[in-house]
C-alpha cells in the first residue's frame, strides 16, 4: 500500500497545504512547532479516522478556523480515496471511502494499516502494563476482526460491569446482583477468547521481534516476550478459573467498583538475555526493543494482510546513538513506504542514498522539495 498524495486544509498549521510522496522513504525535516510532525497525525487519521496523540478532534482545527479536512490518495491492487473532516460548530467528524460516508470507525480498522514509532513509545517497555496492552490489542485487532470484535464486546461488558458494581454499592439493591452475574458470564466467555488469541500472537510474533532484533544488532542480544495473566500465568486459563476468580474477589469488587478480573489486567514481559528488560534494561536497549517491537509490527501485520502497511517514524533518529541509527536506518530500506520527520538533517544526511528517497522542509505549515 503506498500513500501517494495528502491534502490539508485548517489542519493545525497547515492552512492549505497539498504533498506528493515517494513510495519509498519520505524525510519530513523542520523544526519544533513547524508542522512537520502534523503531517504524521493527518496521516494517522486517513489510515484509522483516529488523532494520533489521543487529542481531541476540535484542537487540531487551525486556529480562527470552523473546520478542518484531510484528504489522501492511496494505491494498493485498487486506488482508493479517503476523506476526512470536522466542523468545530458540532465537532462531528466524518470520514469518506471513495466519497462514500463510514458511520462506524471499527469498519475502517486495518484497510489501511499503520506503524508508527514515536519518542511515546518510550511507554511500551518503560510504561505500565495498559500501553503494552494497547500495542497488542492494536496490532491483532488490525489483523483479525474476529479479535476486534471481541475486544470491543469486552470493553462493553466492563463498562456495564463497573456500573453496576457502583449501582449496587450505592443503593444497597441486591436483585441487581443478577444482572452483574449475567455480565459475569459474558466477560468470562470474551475473557477466554481474548488470552486464547494473544497467547497465539505472543508466540507468533515473537520470531518476528527477534528477527528484527537480529537485523538491528547482528545477534549481539536475545529478546523474548512473555504472556503474564494476572496472578495466574503458571495455570491454564479456563472459563472455570475466571468463574472462580470472580466469586473469589465479588467483595472486593463491591467495595472498590473496580473490576479485579479478566485481560484487562494482564501485561507482557519483555526480556533481553532471559533479564526483564523493565527492570534492569540500559537506556539504549530500551529504545532498540522499542525500534524491533515496530518493524516486528510491521512484517507481521503485512504477511497477515498481504499487505504493506506505511510506517511513521516521529524524532526518533535524534535519540540514537550513531550505530543504532545507521542499522535503523538499513533497516528501513527493508519496508515499503515510511513518512520520518527529523529536526535537523545535516547530522543526517547521509540517510538519502537513493533517487526515490523525498526530502521535504516544513516551515510554519510550508511544505518545500529539498
Amino acid at each position: 500500500m503506498v500513500l501517494e498524495k495528502l491534502e490539508l486544509k485548517n489542519f493545525r498549521l497547515h492552512k492549505s497545504t497539498k504533498i506528493n510522496f515517494s513510495n519509498k522513504l519520505n524525510y519530513i525535516v523542520g523544526g519544533n512547532g513547524q508542522g512537520k510532525t502534523t503531517i504524521l497525525e493527518a496521516i494517522y487519521y486517513l489510515c484509522t479516522t483516529k488523532n494520533l496523540n489521543n487529542n481531541s478532534d476540535s484542537e487540531v482545527i487551525s486556529f480562527d478556523q470552523d473546520f478542518f479536512e484531510i484528504e489522501g490518495s492511496f494505491k494498493n491492487l485498487v486506488d482508493n480515496k479517503v476523506r476526512i473532516n470536522l466542523l468545530r460548530e458540532n465537532s462531528r467528524k466524518q470520514t469518506f471511502l471513495d466519497d462514500k460516508q463510514i458511520n462506524r470507525a471499527a469498519s475502517f480498522i486495518g484497510k489501511f494499516p499503520v506503524v508508527t514509532l514515536t519518542q511515546s513509545d518510550h511507554s511500551l517497555t518503560l510504561g505500565s502494563p495498559s500501553g503494552r496492552r494497547k500495542f497488542v490489542d492494536s496490532v491483532i485487532s488490525q489483523s483479525s476482526v474476529t479479535y476486534l470484535k471481541i475486544i470491543l464486546d469486552y470493553n462493553k461488558t466492563l463498562r456495564q460491569r463497573s456500573y453496576l458494581l457502583t449501582k449496587i454499592k450505592e443503593t444497597g439493591d441486591k436483585s441487581l446482583l443478577d444482572q452483574l452475574e449475567a455480565w459475569d458470564e459474558l466477560l468470562i466467555k470474551n475473557g477466554v477468547q481474548i488470552i486464547d488469541h494473544r497467547k497465539h500472537f505472543v508466540a507468533e510474533f515473537n520470531e518476528y521481534v527477534k528477527e528484527s532484533y537480529e537485523n538491528l544488532l547482528n545477534g549481539k542480544e536475545y529478546p523474548e516476550i512473555f504472556y503474564s495473566f494476572h496472578e495466574e500465568e503458571k495455570e491454564e486459563v479456563t472459563e472455570d478459573l475466571l468463574r472462580r476468580l470472580l466469586a473469589e474477589k465479588r467483595k472486593v469488587e463491591l467495595v472498590r467498583c473496580v473490576n479485579l478480573v479478566g485481560p484487562h489486567r494482564d501485561d507482557f514481559i519483555f526480556k533481553i538475555n532471559n533479564i526483564d528488560l523493565k527492570k534492569y534494561g540500559s537506556q539504549g536497549q530500551h529504545k532498540t526493543f522499542q525500534i524491533a517491537l515496530k518493524f516486528g509490527q510491521f512484517f507481521f501485520m503485512k504477511d497477515k494482510l498481504e499487505n504493506e502497511p506505511v510506517f511513521l517514524m516521529d524524532d526518533v533518529f535524534g535519540e540514537l546513538d550513531g550505530y543504532r541509527a545507521g542499522k535503523t536506518s538499513d533497516f528501513l530500506r527493508s519496508v515499503g513506504q515510511a513518512f520520518i520527520t527529523l529536526t535537523d538533517f545535516t547530522k543526517y544526511s547521509d540517510l538519502v542514498n537513493k533517487e526515490s528517497d523525498f526530502v521535504m522542509e516544513v516551515n510554519h505549515g510550508s511544505v518545500s522539495y529539498v
